[in-house]
């Protein structure tokens, strides 16, 4: 078992955060989002230390000992927590990632519903046709295809045939881009934030004139699917949805799906950067071993660099005092590159996941803690069953690799390669 150092030591008085020395770390957050907290944790020799980001006192954490404080709920809430550009962008107003006890637990309960089992492997198999439908297409062109853009369409119709939501094809690339826009380029610079404001309002009114269609019953909606669902659903006092917060809600679902094209770029990253797994993957007992090579991309490349909380009220914890209302920022990636919990955590090791089976509070991937309580994502398994037909796919294709720039951008969000992983289909198997 690896060695995770203990908690300070309590002290009679509690002591002051430690700080980074600087006015504010905005700009140098941006420059390198994904490995700031890391850097600011080795450099003052804590796992909690303050900073300012946009003007603001905010608390960094790392490691598994502050991600299990940060799942107290007790101590920490959602609501008023996410900067104000995330929420316009990302997450939209008044979705369930905003909000705390008995009703985020009712709201939760409706997407853990609408994401089990079942449900998974019917969009995984709607994915599959949409994918060698398209595959096909990149087959019959001479040109190189852009892997990260070419799966987007596909995803996005896929995503909306599984929640029953109608998308003509006429309006598949501007729908694309808007559920793109939302995770894309909320932090691309301030003209494409900009952007990815505007698509997260139009997104919004398309799926709000859905709701009110719906409910007012000129649009019929397929029996039981999640877009159905949504619009009959009552919250917790009793009472359907806003059309409006039912539109966020339904956006948490469609744009998860088209986000997982982050993921698919970093599946065909791996298989040229790590070819022996190729091989491996490949053989007779390549199906047992997909996995754990799906949890290690995971697990190893940059996706969400940090997840938002609020401190609920004073609170000490190993001799360090917390503030009501100050924000916190959790570190993933770096307590996904933690040598107190993994074993050489700069290397691509899959075979790690055969001999371990890491804590609810050591690979927050998609948070961390429980599903069904907390404030884990229930689309987990929806993006790990995703990513793993598209290794499928792309293990069966014949493609050509062309010369290209395979490095991740780590200054980007999310951290893509920089040619989007550029391939010559010439069988799509």
């Amino acid at each position: 078992m690896p060695h995770v150092l203990p908690p300070l030591a309590t002290r009679a008085t509690p002591a002051p955060l430690p700080r980074l020395p600087g006015f504010d770390h905005t700009l140098a957050w941006l420059a390198d989002p994904y490995r700031f907290i890391a850097r600011g944790c080795a450099t003052l020799g804590a796992d909690v230390f303050q900073i300012r980001l946009l003007m603001r006192p905010t608390i960094c954490m790392s490691g598994p000992l502050a991600a299990e404080l940060f799942y107290d709920e007790s101590r920490f809430v959602r609501a008023g927590a996410a900067p104000e550009p995330m929420q316009a962008t990302l997450f939209g107003h008044g979705g369930v990632q905003t909000l705390d006890g008995d009703a985020h637990r009712v709201r939760k309960a409706l997407l853990v519903g609408l994401t089990g089992a079942d449900s998974v492997q019917t969009l995984v198999s709607i994915v599959g046709e949409e994918w060698d439908r398209a595959a096909a297409g990149w087959a019959a062109t001479p040109q190189p295809v852009t892997l990260y853009r070419e799966v987007q369409p596909l995803l996005a119709r896929a995503a909306c045939r599984w929640a029953g939501v109608p998308l003509p094809e006429a309006d598949v690339a501007r729908r694309t881009r808007q559920l793109v826009a939302l995770f894309d380029e909320a932090a691309a610079g301030p003209i494409a934030h900009l952007q990815a404001r505007w698509a997260r309002s139009r997104a919004e009114a398309w799926l709000t004139a859905l709701v009110e269609h719906a409910r007012a019953g000129r649009t019929a909606l397929p029996p039981g699917c999640a877009a159905q669902a949504i619009v009959a659903y009552r919250d917790l006092d009793g009472r359907p949805l806003p059309a409006h917060t039912a539109a966020v809600e339904l956006l948490n679902l469609l744009r998860p799906v088209v986000a997982v094209s982050v993921w698919i770029s970093f599946v065909a990253h791996a298989l040229q950067r790590f070819p022996a797994w190729r091989a491996t993957l490949a053989s007779p007992d390549g199906e047992n071993l997909a996995p754990a090579f799906i949890d290690e991309i995971r697990r190893h490349y940059p996706f969400f660099p940090a997840i938002v909380a609020r401190v609920r009220t004073d609170f000490d914890w190993c001799g360090l005092h917390f503030p009501a209302g100050r924000r916190v920022l959790l570190d993933v990636f770096g307590t996904h590159h933690d040598a107190r919990i993994w074993r050489t955590p700069q290397s691509f090791l899959p075979e790690r996941w055969l001999r371990r089976q890491p804590g609810p509070y050591e690979f927050l991937a998609q948070g961390g803690g429980d599903v069904a309580g907390g404030h884990r994502c229930p689309g987990e398994d929806l993006a790990a069953q995703l990513m793993r037909l598209a290794l499928g796919r792309l293990l069966h294709m014949r493609v050509i690799v062309p010369p290209q720039v395979m490095a991740l951008k780590m200054s980007r969000l999310p951290a893509v390669p920089v040619d989007g992983i550029r391939l010559r289909v010439l069988d799509p198997g």
